[in-house]
């Protein structure tokens, strides 16, 4: 099983912003793409993931299907060439494959360590591989794994403690901010890189519905707030918007301050207003604060915050990787065992053809009670000389050698004749499971 999964992954660590931001997935296309490939592709245990700094898809299969993937995203995003697409991409698999996963989900492969949207966004997409019917067992497995190895995480280390990026440590920030109103109003001015997450954070956060995005190039904006589910405010009416928001969050790159106190007509206001700088140089002047009402929170005040849980989370990462390796043990084990599940459940069914035909032959000389006794005993007999095949057999998985005990079998029982469905709890009981 294991040794069939793959995932290709486009993320900020080989692909610039502009490859990315052309491969960005929405979640339609998530689910479009998701449809595609296992109709078309016949391919099984398919995720499909994409956040602001990747694009991915995992899925299950004998054999590499990179270019056909690349082909299928490349029609998706109308884009004309997917062999140009190729050399952004890097392919993993097996155990390389799952333990990215890991990685991902916990965080430890953002572009900032701990980032728990990730987290959010591998349910979601797992959700939509439910939806489609593109989730097999290996995937089902596999994610809940990696679900509870996050929860793992959050209870037993510090790696998710505190926002470890500015653009999060603001949105913490506000939120603490406008706890006392219902339903505050946000104006992000700047659309750049920095714009850019700090959209993304609001836009993801359930805390806000009122968040506007305002940049001098309003097709920058317009593009930021379709993606994001924001609105959009033109430049041009920029005073007008500072003054209806409740908190304005600037990261608008200039070489002197956008809002001023003339901008803001030194009038008393109402109620508070607070203003987060997070441009370098400052884009909001420090004598704002003169305005009575207004609150002005500096990108250092901010930086400094996030820099301390950085080094929380930074310090986290040794027992974090541990905690993957445990899950990444049992998750293998496991996947050893369900390679040798077909020979149990065709061993089974070996033995099972022996005991009812036994129990046949000699029943009809039985009392009802006594063939009653009979059926219990065989049965229990059963089980017991099921037990040490089952038990040699988990043993030679663990050694990574099962074939030459799967062969024997084979030939000593004769299943090839036999059917292999797959094997219940009762024959082939889980690795947290009391017996055997």
């Amino acid at each position: 099983m294991i040794q069939y999964f793959n995932v290709l992954s486009l993320s900020h660590q080989q692909a610039p912003i502009a490859i990315r931001e052309q491969l960005a997935l929405t979640e339609p296309d998530c689910r479009a793409l998701l449809l595609l490939l296992s109709q078309e592709l016949k391919l099984a245990d398919l995720l499909v993931l994409s956040t602001c700094n990747r694009t991915e898809v995992y899925y299950r299969a004998t054999q590499d299907q990179s270019a056909a993937i690349l082909v299928a995203l490349a029609n998706l995003k109308s884009l004309p060439d997917a062999r140009r697409l190729a050399p952004y991409f890097v392919r993993l698999t097996a155990t390389a494959a799952v333990q990215h996963l890991f990685k991902v989900a916990m965080g430890l492969d953002a572009q900032v360590v701990g980032d728990q949207q990730i987290s959010h966004q591998v349910k979601q997409a797992y959700q939509w591989s439910v939806e489609a019917d593109a989730a097999g067992p290996f995937l089902h497995r596999l994610l809940h794994t990696v679900f509870f190895t996050h929860k793992r995480v959050r209870q037993e280390t510090g790696f998710c403690d505190g926002a470890a990026s500015v653009s999060y440590a603001a949105l913490q920030l506000v939120e603490d901010l406008t706890a006392h109103l219902p339903s505050p109003r946000v104006l992000l001015l700047g659309a750049g890189a920095f714009g850019a997450d700090l959209a993304r954070y609001f836009g993801a956060s359930g805390r806000f519905a009122h968040v506007t995005v305002c940049n001098r190039t309003r097709a920058r904006a317009e593009a930021l707030a379709v993606e994001c589910g924001l609105l959009v405010l033109d430049f041009a009416d920029l005073t007008q918007g500072i003054r209806e928001a409740d908190v304005v969050i600037s990261s608008v790159a200039a070489q002197t301050p956008l809002v001023t106190p003339e901008l803001l007509g030194n009038q008393p206001l109402h109620s508070h207003k607070y203003f987060v700088d997070l441009s370098m140089p400052h884009s909001i002047a420090a004598a704002v604060e003169t305005v009575p009402g207004v609150l002005l929170y500096p990108l250092e005040a901010i930086q400094s915050k996030a820099s301390a849980a950085l080094e929380r989370r930074l310090a986290a990462v040794p027992q974090v990787r541990a905690i993957i390796a445990e899950s990444m043990a049992g998750l293998l084990d496991w996947s050893e065992e369900m390679e040798v599940s077909p020979t149990i459940q065709k061993l089974k069914n070996a033995l099972e053809q022996l005991r009812q035909g036994e129990m046949k032959r000699y029943g009809k000389k039985m009392s009802p009670a006594e063939a009653e006794m009979l059926n219990e005993i065989t049965r229990s007999l059963m089980q017991k000389v099921l037990k040490q095949p089952v038990l040699q057999l988990k043993a030679a998985c663990k050694r990574g050698e099962p074939g030459q005990l799967v062969d024997l079998l084979s030939e000593l029982f004769d299943l090839e004749r036999q059917p292999g469905e797959a094997l219940t709890g009762e024959f082939f009981p889980t690795a947290t499971s009391g017996r055997w």
